[in-house]
């Protein structure tokens, strides 16, 4: 008997810091088709700047990092049609295989709607490692079509892009929300 009211005690306290943290969370306001443009041309832009080639390697895909995280927070105005343009964009710009960054994006996109769900209950750092599987997915993605266009494999080194999209994955996604925090209203009680 006292080990069940000690179970009770133990999974009323549980669900109660559940509660304090749901409390706890920010409201964020629903982003704005121009504020989700212009955060995907700022992306595009950074992945376009010519960098030297040992930096390049690290650079990770902002424009998939900004694509993922509209679809997990705005699903409902990110789809595979703004990933397939952004990718041809990205393939015009780096004078690659016409397509290929394409179909890695909408791959990418496609995996972000079906893990949105689990990804919104996690915090930025959780989220972070299932980013990161998206990424070395697109960027597999992005390998095995260059390999079919005849071009060699590029080395293991080639997705430490992926580690820097990792660790960059929190910060990019809290300067991109900043703007979308509500307010303090100075009428409130």
């Amino acid at each position: 008997m006292q080990r069940q009211s000690k179970l009770n005690r133990k999974v009323n306290n549980d669900n109660h810091s559940d509660t304090e943290g749901y409390f706890r969370e920010e409201i964020y306001l629903p982003a704005s088709t121009g504020y989700i443009l212009l955060s995907l041309i700022i992306a595009l832009t950074l992945n376009l700047l010519p960098l030297q080639q040992e930096f390049l390697i690290f650079r990770p895909d902002f424009v998939a990092i900004t694509l993922i995280y509209w679809c997990v927070n705005e699903s409902h105005k990110m789809g595979m049609s703004i990933a397939f343009l952004m990718g041809l964009m990205m393939d015009a710009g780096n004078t690659s295989i016409f397509g290929q960054h394409a179909l890695a994006y909408c791959i990418a996109v496609y995996l972000a709607l079906i893990l949105g769900r689990r990804l919104r209950i996690f915090n930025l750092m959780q989220q972070a490692p299932q980013v990161g599987l998206i990424l070395f997915v697109m960027q597999a993605i992005i390998v095995l079509v260059a390999m079919a266009g005849g071009s060699n494999f590029p080395g293991w080194h080639y997705f430490s892009a992926t580690l820097s999209g990792i660790l960059l994955w929190a910060p990019i996604a809290v300067l991109i929300s900043i703007p979308l925090k509500q307010k303090p209203d100075p009428d409130a009680l």
